[in-house]
C-alpha cells in the first residue's frame, strides 16, 4: 500500500474520536446563539422608547412636508399674481395709444362734426375703452398741479411759470397709467423751472 492510501484509511477509533469533537463543536455552537438571542431581546422599555423615537421622527418629517407644501403653495399664488399683472400690464400697454388716439380725435373735433349722431358712437366706443382700464384697476396718474415726481413722470421740458412753483408740473402733453404702485406708462410733462 502506498502512503496515501495509508493516510487515507482510517481505523474506526480514529472516526469515533472525530465524530465526538465535531459534535461538541456543533452543541457548543448551538448553545452560544441560543444565548446571544436572549441578550439582544429589548425589555418592554427600550422597546418604548424606541417607538417614542419613531413617533418623534414621523411627526418631525409629517411636520416639514406640511411647511414645505405651504411655503410652494404661497409661491405659487405669488407667481400666479405676477403673471396676471404682467399680462395686464402689457395688454394695457397695447390699448394705451389707441386711447390716446381717440382722446386727440374728440378733442380736435370740428363742432359741425361733433352734432351728428355717428360722433355719439365714437364716444361711446372711447367710453368703453376708459371703462375696459378702469375694469382693469388702471388709473391715470395725476400729474398737472402735482410736485414732479422722476417715478411717475417724464419731463419733456422746463418752463417759467407764474401760476406754479419750482419743480411743479404745468402742463400734462400724453397721460400716465399706473395699475396700483405699479407706473404702466409714466405722464409725459412740463415742469415749471
Amino acid at each position: 500500500m502506498s502512503e496515501e492510501q495509508q493516510a487515507e484509511e482510517t481505523t474506526p477509533q480514529e472516526e469515533v474520536e472525530v465524530m465526538a469533537d465535531e459534535a461538541e463543536e456543533t452543541a457548543v455552537s448551538e448553545d452560544f446563539p441560543a444565548e446571544s438571542e436572549e441578550e439582544k431581546e429589548p425589555t418592554l422599555e427600550e422597546q418604548l422608547e424606541a417607538a417614542k423615537e419613531e413617533a418623534a421622527k414621523n411627526l418631525d418629517g409629517w411636520m416639514r412636508s406640511q411647511a414645505e407644501f405651504a411655503n410652494a403653495r404661497k409661491r405659487m399664488e405669488k407667481q400666479r399674481v405676477d403673471i396676471q399683472v404682467r399680462a395686464t400690464t402689457d395688454m394695457v400697454t397695447r390699448l394705451l395709444p389707441v386711447i390716446d388716439d381717440f382722446e386727440r380725435a374728440l378733442a380736435n373735433v370740428p363742432e359741425a362734426i361733433s352734432e351728428d349722431s355717428w360722433f355719439a358712437g365714437v364716444e361711446m366706443v372711447n367710453r368703453k375703452l376708459i371703462g375696459i382700464l378702469e375694469s382693469l384697476n388702471v388709473v391715470p396718474i395725476e400729474a398737472v398741479g402735482e410736485a414732479f415726481d422722476p417715478n411717475c413722470h417724464e419731463a419733456i421740458m422746463q418752463e417759467e411759470s407764474d401760476e406754479y412753483e419750482s419743480g411743479v408740473v404745468t402742463e400734462e402733453l400724453q397721460k400716465g397709467y399706473k395699475i396700483g404702485d405699479r407706473v404702466v406708462r409714466p405722464s409725459l410733462v412740463k415742469v415749471a423751472a
